[in-house]
């Protein structure tokens, strides 16, 4: 009969994973904004989105509701690792009909207690922040804001119940006269006890509470707290899992002595997991079990067991004694014998062996809800494996050892992956309030400092549109013959007249180039579409920088020699020439070379024209069969590329290293050139807009620095805005900031961050990769826990992740927190440069849709370039700028496949077809 209680009353591992399993299942339940409503789990947000870093400081006041009084204590951080803080405190009684009366006698009377403390110690500050311990549940809303669902512990005060309990404190407190005393978080025990016990070397997530009760809470991805709408970050969560079983999931490890535990509650059907592992019942199934044993005459024999069906009779703390090694046996005689029983020495032993059976349950059920926690913490980051602190507290924990190393190895064998850490919390009610206080201060300071920096970078509608209208008023400008001068935006006449129709067909050549690597290309247009080969050709230093004649005669070279691989030096093949430097288009196969750009500066060649250039070196070389039609640069190529497959394609965009774009103009409006009918393609050569200083005012301190660096100062001002040839340094400026003000890195070496360019571009790509949270419900039935898991495993955590490991190859030990801060910077920035684009674009969009005297115009975008195609937010934000910005036009973005190639030959195709 012994062995069948103790068997019961021992759930084995694989059942704990059950129970495990179960744990995630409902606390995914509680997480959805579906099933909320329904979960017993609660997973209620408290809106602490970070753990103390040991640099919170100033005067914190705290007060804590208790059963019978109240607490208020006060403490000075230094902001020098809060080590060991000093605590000054004090307990007022509360009277029994404070606790039953109206609910403005209750917050008067805690305000008054607050009034006499302040009295009586000396604190000078124009503000104390206060935070409220208050141990009832709630449905909190902010981190100083939460209603009262329900009373408990003997409270039953009116007129509280839906309303928001800090209000009513700080009601009280102002009719104190205590004007500089502001509320600004409400908190409970159990986060308080994950907030001692955390330091910016050694954070503490999680947090374990088994006393009286239980209950835990963890720090949650934010993004998958579905009740709150931040995204951002991490949010501590309240698990309240003491209901976990009120649905029954818990039915297959209850025992008849929790049955009759739950009965004799005042609460039947509710709080099963508590019931289970809180200290306030563990005494009671001992009984139960001991009533068992006596009834089937196996203990107590010839003694009255009458006694034993007395609630309450044994009490845990002695359960706890008789499980001693040492002194247990001892402990049971004289408990046993205390209650009027006449124990044997085997009853002493067998009742050891109950207790240390009950005992050990609750710990491993305790484990099992923790590995639960642990393991939804790991996937939900994205982590192989987890290292991680958590703080525990209460009766059960600190009273044994045994409960200790139980919760310790069943946690490590239930969550294998987990390698965790059990750190004891000291006053988690009183100290954890107080670094909960701080660390809200602390982060509403960071935000009010993050927010101020930032806010210039941050465009309202009323400045895009702003940005709109001075692009429209630049470009007229750029167009007029005798205004072209005053403009920053050239408006360069292209005299490409048409774009592909499909009809175009033929063998073209093409050479590309625009950097230190160039290409040769031959396109083959046919009816059942284009075919390519092509050869890419470098350009040593000594030829950049050399004569233009040696370079000019080296790319005819490369041309010869493609030509012979590919058998075609006997034709005689149109040429499209894509040179992508500055130049004054004088005609389609005419273009003299402003300036240099990229490394280059070949002598004998700025003002020249570039054709006339490459023809003479064909003569020099005896290539007498080159026939060089058009030159165009990139952003035309991208544009004539896109509208071979789409023939509404009339503009072109580059948002790479640099950024520009073109559109078809009517020609009647391009008064630079000669002619009336048809349209031309225009070469905004956007990247200078701004030049004149027309964008001052958008022009931030952080634009500034970077335009300073730069080869060209004062030049290309919008690109330097929106190119990733700067996003990065303008990230970079951004962060040097930060770590002046102290935001970021504290206490470390930044001057990685002075070097210039250490920070790219493609981290800002890198570190935006995140996939959008699941929608709402993800996780509701048992079947999907693991679909949800590996979703929260691929998005937030694992983006965050990168950011530290972009960090940390920079020799930056981020935290979690600052991790988040680099990349609202990040986002800042790239953001601010796709709406900048969009607003260039709106103005291009609107003038063509008004030049041809339609309400709505329809038409495609031809893109190119790595910050649009690799950076995983950037086309979107583009995309919807811009329609907010030019709701008019229905705009298609069609992605270029080789624009300064294969549109380099389409250019060729369309001015031989337009001569034929």
């Amino acid at each position: 009969q012994v062995q069948r209680v103790l068997l019961a009353l021992t759930i084995p591992l694989e059942v704990l994973q059950i129970v495990k399993g179960r744990m995630m299942e409902a606390m995914n339940k509680g997480l959805s904004c579906q099933t909320h409503a329904q979960a017993n789990v609660r997973m209620l947000p408290t809106y602490i989105c970070s753990t103390p870093n040991g640099t919170e400081s100033g005067d914190v006041l705290v007060v804590e509701l208790c059963q019978s009084h109240v607490r208020i204590l006060s403490t000075t951080l230094l902001g020098n690792g809060n080590d060991s803080p000093q605590l000054t405190d004090k307990i007022f009684d509360m009277p029994g009909d404070v606790m039953q009366g109206t609910g403005e006698a209750l917050f008067d009377f805690i305000a008054q207690c607050l009034r006499q403390f302040l009295d009586n110690i000396n604190i000078t500050r124009n503000h104390l922040p206060l935070g409220f311990v208050f141990p009832f549940s709630c449905r909190q809303t902010r981190l100083d804001k939460a209603e009262l669902i329900s009373w408990s512990k003997g409270f039953s005060c009116s007129d509280v119940e839906g309303k928001d309990v800090v209000q009513l404190l700080q009601s009280a407190i102002h009719k104190q006269e205590l004007s500089h005393v502001e509320v600004v978080a409400l908190m409970n025990d159990t986060v308080g006890t994950m907030m001692t016990c955390s330091t910016r070397e050694k954070p503490c997530e999680v947090a374990l509470i088994v006393d009286k009760g239980t209950n835990s809470c963890f720090m949650a991805e934010a993004q998958y707290v579905q009740m709150v709408e931040e995204t951002n970050g991490r949010m501590c969560v309240n698990t309240e899992w003491g209901c976990f079983g009120d649905d029954g999931a818990l039915n297959d490890v209850l025992t008849p002595y929790d049955q009759r535990v739950d009965q004799e509650s005042s609460s039947p059907g509710v709080k099963r997991f508590e019931k289970l592992v809180g200290s306030l019942y563990l005494g009671d199934i001992v009984r139960h079990a001991l009533i068992a044993l006596a009834t089937e005459k196996v203990l107590f024999i010839g003694s009255n067991v009458t006694v034993l069906e007395t609630k309450g009779v044994l009490k845990t703390q002695q359960v706890l004694q008789i499980i001693n090694d040492e002194e247990g046996m001892t402990k049971a005689r004289t408990t046993l014998e205390a209650l009027g029983l006449r124990p044997s020495e085997r009853d002493c032993c067998r009742v050891q062996q109950v207790c240390r059976a009950v005992v050990s349950r609750s710990a491993a059920l305790c484990a099992a809800g923790l590995a639960a926690i642990l393991s939804l913490i790991c996937q939900s980051r994205g982590l192989e494996r987890l290292r991680i602190n958590v703080a525990v507290d209460g009766e059960l924990y600190r009273a044994h050892g045994r409960f200790r190393e139980i919760l310790q190895s069943v946690t490590g064998l239930l969550a294998p992956e987990c390698a965790t850490s059990l750190v004891p919390s000291m006053d988690g009610s009183g100290l954890g309030a107080v670094m909960v206080t701080a660390v809200a201060l602390r982060m509403a300071n960071q935000r009010s400092e993050v927010d101020q920096l930032l806010a210039p970078l941050r465009l309202t509608r009323t400045s895009l549109e702003r940005v709109q209208a001075l692009m429209r008023q630049e470009m007229d400008l750029g167009l007029g013959e005798e205004t072209n001068a005053n403009s920053s935006v050239r408006m360069l006449p292209t005299y490409v007249r048409g774009t592909p129709d499909g009809t175009e067909q033929g063998e073209f050549l093409a050479l590309d180039l625009g950097g230190t690597n160039f290409r040769v290309l031959v396109v083959r247009l046919a009816e059942n579409g284009i075919h390519m080969a092509s050869e890419t050709y470098v350009i040593p230093t000594e030829l950049m920088q050399g004569t233009g004649e040696a370079l000019f005669d080296h790319i005819v070279d490369c041309i010869m020699d493609f030509q012979l691989k590919q058998d075609l030096m006997e034709q005689i093949l149109p040429l499209g020439f894509t040179f992508s430097f500055p130049c004054k288009q004088m005609g389609l196969d005419k273009a003299v070379l402003l300036s240099w750009t990229k490394g280059f500066s070949a002598s004998e060649c700025v003002g020249k024209d570039v054709v006339q250039l490459l023809r003479e070196a064909a003569q020099r070389k005896q290539h007498l069969k080159l026939k060089v039609v058009a030159v165009v640069n990139d952003t035309v190529g991208t544009m004539m590329s896109c509208g071979y497959d789409d023939p509404k394609c009339e503009i072109g965009l580059i948002v790479g290293t640099g950024t520009n774009a073109c559109y078809m103009e009517e020609t009647q409006n391009v008064g630079t050139v000669e002619g009336e009918q048809g349209r031309m393609c225009i070469n905004m050569e956007w990247g200078a807009f701004g030049d004149n200083g027309c964008l001052d005012h958008i022009f931030t301190e952080f634009d500034r620095m970077v335009d300073e660096k730069t080869i060209n100062p004062g030049k290309q001002r919008f690109e330097k805005l929106i190119s990733g040839m700067y996003l990065g340094e303008i990230v970079r400026h951004i962060l040097l900031a930060m770590v002046e003000k102290q935001i970021l890195f504290q206490n470390m070496t930044c001057s990685i961050l002075q070097s210039k360019n250490i920070f790219k571009t493609k981290f800002l790509s890198t570190i935006e990769m995140v996939m959008p949270p699941p929608a709402c419900g993800m996780g509701m039935m048992m079947g999907m826990v693991v679909l949800t898991v590996s979703l929260m495993g691929s998005s937030d955590g694992l983006a965050l992740k990168q950011v530290q490991a972009i960090l940390k190859d920079l020799g930056l030990q981020a935290t979690f927190e600052e991790s988040v801060l680099v990349r609202e910077v990040c986002q800042t920035v790239s953001l601010r440069a796709a709406q900048l684009c969009a607003a260039g674009l709106a103005a291009v969009v609107e003038k063509m849709r008004e030049n041809r005297g339609l309400g709505q115009l329809a038409v495609t975008v031809g893109v190119d370039g790595t910050l649009y195609k690799m950076h995983p937010c950037f086309s979107q934000h583009v995309q919807k700028t811009l329609q907010d910005l030019a709701p008019n036009c229905t705009v298609t973005f069609l992605q270029s496949e080789d624009g300064s190639g294969k549109g380099a030959a389409l250019v060729a195709a369309v001015a031989v077809r337009g001569a034929e």
